[in-house]
């Protein structure tokens, strides 16, 4: 439980042990006090999540109830096919991929899963992939281009594995092969920010014609406590970083980072699953048949031009020299 959730909790408990002791047949009184103990709570629930800090949002984007990539699959793609391998070195359960369809429209997903509990977190190496998780991505993504159908990545991760090895098998140059291959594909591709953003473990499979967040997912360059350690020489200050850093949807989105903001259901996608997986359906399923007109040249310079476009500086007048 959160800090700045523990009073709607309070107050839910309140109404569903109310609901207990009254059994089946509820008498009339019991009934009203319910009813407005359920107006109680979804006033206080949006004056809570209308007033979140930064640091809130890095909270609930970690949250441990939050819904994962195959939390996502489960309850938008048909017929999901998972492939696995990157045909080289091995299985990554850090990344899950496959082909599947969304109302119709054929796309293969590739993500980062997260665990729940310590053997599964441990089995995904919790969502941060090793290098050949990201060669299993671009294996999906060429398939895609071979098929010509749509790409769709979540992603959920705190970076890259940083771990030694990881490294001496490539990990910066796998990284980098993602994004070199994501910036050329020959097909559409649509990125959504489910939960942590975190890095370059993140961006690898990020370069997409159309990057979405969830509301209360994070984005960003650096986690709040790895840029604490840079700036501050301490993690502690991870409150104060993540305000610095502008990982947020709202203010990538006003920033011209993203290009869409996807709502939650009131309380965070952690209450409510079905509902949280019906509004990205919703948005996934815009952007794909957006960008299904867009020729597959016009659809490849354009994702260039956007990325590009992204390094912007503002610079500062030189003051005048003071005169003798």
């Amino acid at each position: 439980m959160l800090e700045f959730e523990r009073e709607l909790d309070e107050l839910r408990d309140r109404i569903v042990g109310l609901e207990a002791s009254g059994n089946v047949d509820l008498t009339p009184d019991a009934d009203r006090q319910i009813a407005l103990l359920r107006l109680e709570l979804d006033a206080r629930t949006a004056d809570v999540f209308s007033k979140l800090t930064p640091w809130q949002r890095v909270q609930l984007a970690r949250h441990r109830d939050r819904p994962h990539v195959l939390d996502f699959i489960d309850r938008m793609v048909d017929g999901f096919l998972e492939l696995h391998g990157d045909r080289l070195h091995g299985d990554d359960m850090a990344i899950v991929g496959g082909m599947g369809t969304i109302d119709g429209r054929r796309v293969v997903v590739v993500g980062h899963q997260k665990g729940r509990g310590t053997r599964q977190n441990v089995e995904r190496n919790f969502g941060m992939a090793h290098p050949e998780g990201y060669r299993k991505a671009v294996r999906m993504f060429e398939l895609a281009e071979r098929f010509r159908i749509p790409v769709l990545t979540l992603l959920d991760t705190p970076g890259a594995s940083p771990a030694v090895e990881d490294e001496e098998r490539g990990q910066s140059w796998a990284i980098s092969e993602s994004m070199a291959v994501m910036v050329r594909l020959k097909t559409p591709i649509v990125a959504v920010v489910i939960g942590e953003g975190g890095s370059g473990g993140a961006l690898a499979m990020g370069v997409a014609d159309r990057v979405m967040m969830l509301e209360n997912a994070i984005y960003s360059v650096a986690s709040p406590e790895a840029a604490a350690s840079i700036i501050w020489r301490d993690s502690s200050f991870a409150e104060h970083a993540a305000q610095a850093l502008g990982l947020t949807s709202d203010a990538l989105y006003e920033a011209e980072l993203i290009d869409k903001v996807i709502v939650e259901p009131a309380g965070g996608a952690h209450r409510d699953y079905d509902g949280a997986a019906s509004n990205l359906k919703a948005a996934v399923v815009d952007g794909l048949d957006e960008l299904a007109s867009i020729t597959t040249e016009r659809l490849v310079e354009a994702r260039y031009a956007k990325f590009r476009a992204m390094s912007a500086h503002v610079e500062q007048p030189q003051e005048a020299e003071n005169s003798r």
